[in-house]
Order: structure tokens, then C-alpha cells, then sequence
């Protein structure tokens, strides 16, 4: 989202980095791969993490076609995140999971505001990203995009995160443009038991989670959680000690599971959270004209109810429902607004003959919001309802039994913003052994304007004119808003070149119509209410085109029984212009300049004998130029100790190259960006 856009802030205050993946990027990887070699002992029993590569390709996913599929026979550049990999990881918010996967970026703005986004247009609020926990869509219709500071589900709830790069339009819908990310938890009957978990240090200086899973009568099972974070504030871009951004949340929930029969199941989940976090905005007043920093909070509340009911028929055929009702409330920093979601979904599978296994489905979605603006941003009319029905129907077609798969479907969704949208798509996989899997994908996608894009009344910045009048800068909504497209093209080879090896490569060509842009008006003079002003407007439009390419690589090189290396790479080049009559000359370059072109990662997990591990990654982030943003390495570690199976202490540090650096300043932003600050913490999981 756009607030007073860098009239008033931006200056470059930071040196833009050299070339890219220089050789400090590269020792750094190297070094890290060097100081993780194991000592000779024992070995242990293998875990998870130490399974064989086979096991790995065979894992199943769920997103890329609402069922069960291979990783081998995946038609589309998939990335799990298990929950071995996150007890491993030492991170502590599900953003920083993410940059362990190829071809997504990840920024942290503040203490408690991220920049997530695939292949491409990240921003705080990634407007094509579509983030899903548990089938329950967390893309905001107000801002389009995810606000991450209260997606704080326990990570040890976590089974995995499945991350698609490239479009899910044809099965998810609006806005899963380049990427979908899918979070699901644990069934409660995999949560027995007591679970305790606490820590605390010098930016997480406080977290604690406390949990209880039981049976019910029958087949029925749950689990009940509470979890609270404290985190602290981080140095502003200047390297001053506070920026004002600490973080506290309180969240609790729970989850039933079970079967009504041997064909009927159940899921009945909800959350329920508060909390605040403090920011530091830049104002804009008109007597004075002038532009001031000022610190303000936020505060956070909401919660969810989702029940999914499952059947499976004697012939087969599987029929889903789904509903859930959220409710989100946020109390600044710029405005305040709730919003309510009641969600219906319906999705049946059956096959037809030998060869068509057939999904289709039809959903629909009720989003109502109340707003209350301020001088800085408000939104006319200041509340609305917005519906949106959808129909899909996908048929995988076994041209080959066990060797070639053919997928073809599509997507129809009606919204009040844009009227109709048809995201198509077509997926081949070949798999000449079960060792090897070829695959490519042409599809459609569509981003959905918002209340932002189509309502928004943003105050940009406030000057003295030389006459003595003052001038403000306004950025309108677009009543007539359009969709942003893109034609996705793909392709990929998924292999398992020996039992210790793995590698999966994806590349990409994307052409993007219609891009959001930022279009000047003609200014005009407004006499009331006062101060008289002469306002210089800008309004959103559609006059920006463009085409992005890149490649992503990911492996797993079990180099020993004991020691695990998973690197990953990815290349990204974007090449974006206005289109004939825009006036926006800048939104290309400043959206070219504000994605890495390389980004590379290498994790290292050691069994160290006697109980302990040690994991280690390693990530480099290019520069961005558009926000005088420097290369930087980032690297995490993780200690512990595992005593028995019920009790675990791990000791974290994490950015431990630097003290501080940034890594987003960002124009558009809610915040003002502050830096990562070198932190350690302590953490105790028990189990009973």
C-alpha cells in the first residue's frame, strides 16, 4: 500500500552494493559448507531429515490439484517445507521459514512487517501472492496482500507448508498470480499428549506456547493452544537504537478432528488473537504543509471458525465442503477497519473410465468491511460489501499408465470489482522412470483490483507553494480499476540422480498486461474545507505491460549418514514499460529495481552424535538498486540437544554476519523500514 510516497523520505542512505554475486556472496556460502563438516562418530538412527532421497521425491502434496500427488509426477514448481525442516530452521515466524525456498523473496521492513512475494512484484503487501492455512484464503481485500504480523499460527502445529511458484488460478482463483502458499496443520490426532515450549532473548526476547491434545468420545480428537510473543523494537535506517516497531500477540485456538463414519470425516478448527505493535509513519498535514515522522501503534485482533466435511462414496468419488467465517479488526497505524468473510466451498472428484480423474467445484464468498479514514488515508465510501462466485472444473487424463499424465482446467470467478475472469491452464508431466520427471505448464492468472486500488484516498505529502497556497499530493482509487493478467509459461525437470541426491529445476517466461499504475492528473484548485490548497492528483490505472524470466534450483545432497546439504538458487530478470498514452515512467524501473536478481541458500543440517545437531543456513539477497538496498548475507544457526523424545533445548542466533542491516526501504509502504538486528535466543520444547 502506498502512503506518502518518498516526497518527504528515501533519500539513499544506503550505498548500493557492487555486482550482485560477488566473491564475498559466494566465500560466505562456501565457508559455511566448510564449518558444518562433521566429526567422525557413531552414527544415530536416522530421522526425518535422513530418509532416503527416494522417500523425498515420493513425498505427497496437495495444492497443485486439491489431491494427493507424488512430488515426482508434480506438473508445477512445488517446494515443501516439512516439520522436521521447521523444528531445524530456529525461525520463529512462518516469513522467515519462506526464504529457504527457491524463488521466493523475503524482506523483512520492521520488527513486525514483511515483503513476501514469488518470481517477481514484491512489495509490503505482494498483490500476487494468495496465502492459504489450512483451505482458509489470508489475502486481505482491502490492501491486496497478507498481512504477516498476525498469520502467527505455532509452528510446532505445522505439518508443512507447500509453495507453488507460477500460477494457481485454474483451482485457487483470483490472485494466485505467481505463486500460491498453502500452510497445513497437524490433525489433532497427531498432537497427543502436553506440549510446552518457551524462550526468550535479545530481539525474541519472550515466546511461549502451551498446548493440550485428548481424545473424545469415538473416533473424535482435539487439541487446544495458547501462544503469546513478545519482540523487540529494531534500529531505524539511520542506525538509531529505536524505531518504534516492538510486537506483542496473544493467540489461542483449537482443532477437532474425526470420522461421523467409515466414509464420512470431520475438521472443526478456529482461532482467536490480540495484540499490538508500534510504527513509525510519516504524517501529512496541510497547516503547516510539511510531512513529520511519527511514531503511532497498532492494534491487532481477530479471529476464525472453519469446519470441513469430507465424504467418500462406494464408487470412489470424494465430495469436500468447507465453510469458515473471519473476522479481522486493525486499529491503525494510518486508519482503522474491520472486515468480516463468510466462505462456502464445495469440491467433488470422481473418475470417469480408466483415464479422467475429474475435479470440479463452485464456491462463494461474502466479504463486508467498515472503515474510518484519516487525512493519511481513508477509503470512499467508507464500507462495502463485495461477493465473489467461482466455478472450476479439472480433468488429469492418463495418456500413458505411470508415464505420461496430461492436466487440463479452468477457472470462472464473478467479484463485484472486476465482473468475470477465466484463468485457464494446461499441465504435462512425463515421468520416463521413476527416477526422473519432466514437466511443463501454460496457464492464466488474474489479479482482482481491491478497496485500495478502486476507493482509496491516500494523502501523499504536503509542500508550500511559491505563491504562498499550499500543494498536496492525493492518490485516488479507480472506480474503473482493472485486472492485471499474466500468461504463464513453465517448465521443470524433477530428478533423483542417486539414493544421496536430489535436484528439481524450474524455469519460467511470464507476459503481464494490464499492471497497476500511477497516472497524474490535471491539478486543481480546492477552496474548502481549509485550508485552500491546490491539489495535484494521481489515480490508479492499468498502462503498464511487461514479461518476467528466470530459473530456480533446488537439491538435497545427503553427504553422509550424518550430514545434510540442501543449496538452492534462483535467477530473475523482469522487463517492464509503459504502455502507449501512460504517463507512469516510473512504477517499471522502481519494480525492476526492487526484486534481487540472484538469490542462492545453503542449508546444513550435522548429527552430531550423543543427542546433539547442528543446522546452519546460509542466505545471500541481491541488491535493489530502486531502494539503494545493498547485497547482504544473512545467516542463522541452530544448537540443541535432544534429551530422550519428550525434551529439547536449542540455543538460535540469527543475522549473525552483521549487527544491523536492512533489507527493504521500500517507497509504498505503510511503515517507515527499519533494519535486522543480529539476535540470539534460547528455547525449551517439552513434551508429556
Amino acid at each position: 500500500m502506498q502512503t506518502h510516497v518518498g516526497v518527504a523520505r528515501k533519500l539513499p542512505l544506503f550505498k548500493a552494493a557492487r555486482h550482485p554475486f560477488t566473491s564475498r556472496g559466494a566465500l560466505v556460502l562456501l565457508a559455511a559448507a566448510l564449518l558444518t563438516f562433521p566429526s567422525r562418530a557413531q552414527p544415530k538412527p536416522e530421522d526425518l531429515g535422513q530418509r532416503s532421497i527416494e522417500d523425498l521425491m515420493n513425498y505427497e502434496v496437495t495444492s497443485v490439484s486439491k489431491k494427493e500427488q507424488k512430488m515426482s509426477q508434480v506438473a508445477a514448481a512445488v517446494f515443501v517445507i516439512t516439520a522436521e525442516d521447521i523444528r531445524r530452521s530456529g525461525a520463529t515466524n512462518i516469513p522467515d521459514l519462506l526464504r529457504m525456498v527457491p524463488g521466493l523473496d523475503v524482506g523483512q521492513i520492521n520488527s513486525n512487517t514483511w515483503a513476501v512475494s514469488a518470481r517477481g512484484f514484491n512489495h509490503e503487501l505482494a498483490d500476487k501472492l494468495l496465502v492459504l492455512i489450512d483451505g482458509r484464503s489470508v489475502y486481505t481485500l482491502t490492501f491486496a496482500g497478507v498481512t504477516w504480523d498476525t498469520q502467527d499460527v505455532p509452528l510446532e502445529d505445522i505439518a508443512r507448508i507447500e509453495v507453488i511458484r507460477g500460477p494457481g488460478g485454474t483451482l485457487w482463483g483470483a490472485n494466485a498470480v505467481n505463486g500460491v502458499i498453502n500452510v497445513i496443520t497437524k490433525k489433532s490426532a497427531d498432537t497427543q499428549g502436553a506440549l510446552i515450549a518457551t524462550g526468550g532473548g535479545t530481539q525474541e526476547r519472550a515466546s511461549a506456547t502451551a498446548q493440550y491434545g485428548g481424545k473424545i468420545a469415538g473416533d473424535f480428537s482435539y487439541r487446544v493452544f495458547s501462544k503469546y510473543l513478545d519482540r523487540n523494537h529494531s534500529p531505524d535506517l539511520t542506525g538509531g537504537d529505536n524505531s518504534f516497531d516492538n510486537w506483542h500477540l496473544l493467540h489461542g485456538g483449537f482443532r477437532v478432528d474425526g470420522s461421523l463414519s467409515a466414509a464420512d470425516s470431520l475438521t472443526f478448527q478456529g482461532d482467536i488473537y490480540s495484540g499490538s505493535e508500534g510504527a513509525e509513519i510519516i504524517h501529512t498535514s496541510i497547516d503547516p504543509p510539511e510531512n513529520t515522522n511519527v511514531r503511532t501503534h497498532a492494534d491487532l485482533s481477530g479471529g476464525n471458525i472453519l469446519g470441513r466435511w469430507s465424504h467418500l462414496s462406494a464408487n470412489g468419488s470424494e465430495t469436500t465442503l468447507q465453510f469458515y467465517y473471519d473476522r479481522n479488526a486493525r486499529y491503525g497505524p494510518e486508519s482503522n477497519e474491520i472486515r468480516n468473510t463468510i466462505d462456502f466451498d464445495l469440491q467433488h472428484r470422481l473418475s470417469l473410465g480408466a483415464r479422467h480423474d475429474v475435479m470440479w467445484g463452485v464456491g462463494y464468498r461474502l466479504s463486508a468491511d467498515h472503515t474510518e479514514g484519516t487525512i493519511d488515508l481513508a477509503y470512499i465510501p467508507s464500507a462495502r460489501t463485495v461477493q465473489i462466485f467461482s466455478s472450476f472444473v479439472q480433468d488429469e487424463i492418463t495418456l500413458r499408465p505411470g508415464r505420461l499424465f496430461l492436466t487440463v482446467g479452468t477457472k470462472v470467478e464473478h467479484d463485484d470489482f472486476n465482473g468475470y475472469d477465466v484463468d485457464p491452464s494446461v499441465r504435462l508431466a512425463w515421468t520416463p522412470s521413476t527416477r526422473h520427471t519432466l514437466w511443463a505448464a501454460a496457464s492464466r492468472a488474474s489479479r482482482t483490483p481491491s478497496r485500495l486500488d478502486t476507493a482509496a484516498y491516500i494523502g501523499i505529502a504536503a509542500f508550500p507553494g511559491d505563491d504562498g497556497v499550499p500543494r498536496e499530493v492525493i492518490l485516488y482509487g479507480n472506480p474503473h480499476q482493472q485486472a492485471e493478467h499474466v500468461i504463464a509459461n513453465e517448465v521443470g525437470y524433477r530428478a533423483q540422480l542417486s539414493r544421496r541426491l536430489s535436484v528439481d529445476i524450474a524455469s519460467f517466461f511470464n507476459t503481464y498486461d494490464n499492471i497497476r499504475t500511477r497516472e497524474f492528473g490535471t491539478p486543481f484548485f480546492q477552496p474548502v474545507p481549509g485550508p485552500a490548497r491546490w491539489v495535484i492528483p494521481i489515480t490508479w490505472g492499468n498502462k503498464m505491460h511487461g514479461t518476467t524470466q528466470g530459473t530456480e534450483v533446488s537439491a538435497d545432497w545427503r553427504v553422509d549418514n550424518r550430514w545434510t546439504l540442501s543449496p538452492g538458487y534462483s535467477l530473475l530478470q523482469m522487463h517492464l514499460h509503459p504502455d502507449a498514452g501512460g504517463q507512469d515512467s516510473s512504477s517499471g524501473p522502481g519494480t525492476e529495481g526492487s526484486n534481487p536478481r540472484h538469490q542462492a541458500s545453503l542449508r546444513s543440517h550435522v548429527d552430531l552424535g550423543r543427542s546433539l545437531s547442528w543446522d546452519t543456513g546460509v542466505y545471500f539477497v541481491d541488491s535493489l538498486p530502486a531502494q539503494a538496498i545493498p547485497a547482504y548475507v544473512r545467516v542463522d544457526t541452530r544448537l540443541s540437544w535432544q534429551f530422550g523424545e519428550r525434551l529439547e533445548f536449542s540455543l538460535v542466533g540469527q543475522n549473525l554476519l552483521q549487527d544491523h542491516h536492512p533489507e527493504s526501504n521500500d517507497i509504498f509502504t505503510i511503515v517507515n523500514p527499519s533494519q535486522v538486528k543480529r539476535g540470539a535466543y534460547a528455547k525449551v520444547t517439552w513434551r508429556f
